[in-house]
Formats: C-alpha cells, structure tokens, sequence
C-alpha cells in the first residue's frame, strides 16, 4: 500500500452499497491507470498510519481514520469525485428500497400460458379473451421489508431493478498533504413508492423460467 501511495497523486476514499464483487471487478476494470484496495480496513489503517505519529505521509491519518465498515481507498492520478452507479435485480433477503405496486389492467407482456405459474406467485391474476388481467392492484413489497424469493421473481419478470451498487467518493488525500470531505458528493435518492402499470411493451414472456435467468448472462 505504501509503494502505491508513492505513485500517485490523491488518494479517495469510497463506501459501497449494495456490494457486489463482480461490479467491483467491473469498476476495476475501467479504472485500470488507478489503483483499488477494499477489504482489511485495518491492515489499510495500519499501512496508512493511525495517527500523526505512525501517519506514512503527512495527513494520512486522516484517511485511515475513514477506514470503517464498507469503505476503500482508490489511489489514482484523476481528478474526480464520480460516483458510479449500476443497477442490478434484487435478491432474495435484500432490504426493499422502496414499495412496489402492480397497476390493475391486461399482462399483454406474457403469454396465457404462464397465467397459472403467475397465480402461483400470489398475483391476483384472470384470463380475460386470452389475455392476463391483473384484477386488482398488488403491492409486491413495502420499503423496508426483507425481500422473499418469491417477491424477487416478480420484481424480475416486471424488469424493475431495485437493488442498487452504489460507489460513492466520500473523501479525498493529496500528495502535498491536503485532506478535503467531499461536502456535495452525490447521494443516491430512490422513491419510496412506484407503480408500474401494465404494458405490452416486448415480446411475450412464455415461461417463470425464461424471466429468472440471470441479468449477467
């Protein structure tokens, strides 16, 4: 950590939301000229210095004190305080960021077939000429809720993205010694109600299976 503290100009500090290591290797990957470190925060602490004595580089402490839960350094030469945002489909045991409602009408993105796998899930389903009605509103989940498998699949066959990986800088170490906290850093802001009402937009969906696969793949 030392040897790379000497080879750049400023040294962020970021906290992560909703983590995945996948994502991480993504912003890795785009952030090839700079360098990440995440995990250990007191092997990081160490390296960096705890306080004004053991500090590395003059401030350093200040970093290091930064160093709590699911935080990281990113050393680069860029000057920047992007936060980069990914959004990716809940899973099951998530904390529901907001609540979901399903609006009552025609399901015109599925195909008849799947009406009984649709039932299956508690959705209060009909078909109507051979089309699926939603025959009443649905609320899928409330904010805050831990979020079950079941709830996750219908989040997923309606295509709405909830969970969020979040990286937010936070706060930033200059070479010449200069330590700044980002006063105006970006906050991800989510509603806390949304409606998704029926469509026809895409192709008919024909089985729970071809709407659970995994974004990724």
């Amino acid at each position: 950590i030392r040897n790379e503290v000497d080879k750049y100009a400023r040294i962020f500090t970021f906290s992560v939301e909703s983590m995945r290591n996948e994502k991480l290797k993504d912003v890795r990957q785009q952030w090839k000229h700079s360098r990440f470190f995440f995990g250990k925060n007191k092997v990081m602490s160490n390296a960096l210095g705890v306080d004004s004595a053991s500090e590395y580089k003059d401030n350093l402490h200040k970093v290091s004190q930064q160093l709590q839960g699911q935080r990281g350094l990113l050393m680069t030469n860029k000057k920047t305080d992007e936060v980069v945002e990914v959004p990716e489909f809940a899973r099951s045991g998530n904390e529901a960021t907001e609540q979901v409602i399903l609006g009552e009408g025609p399901l015109t993105r599925f195909s008849h077939a799947m009406e009984p796998q649709l039932r299956q899930l508690g959705l209060p389903t009909s078909l109507k000429k051979g089309v699926i009605h939603l025959i009443s509103e649905y609320t899928v989940c409330k904010k805050g809720e831990t979020l079950t498998p079941e709830q996750c699949r219908i989040l997923k066959l309606f295509d709405y993205q909830m969970a969020t990986f979040h990286l937010t800088i936070e706060t930033v170490w200059s070479n010449d010694g200069k330590f700044d906290i980002l006063k105006d850093r970006s906050i991800p802001l989510r509603p806390t109600k949304v409606v998704i009402k029926p469509d026809d937009d895409g192709e008919p969906i024909d089985t729970i299976e071809d709407a659970d696969e995994s974004p990724d793949e």
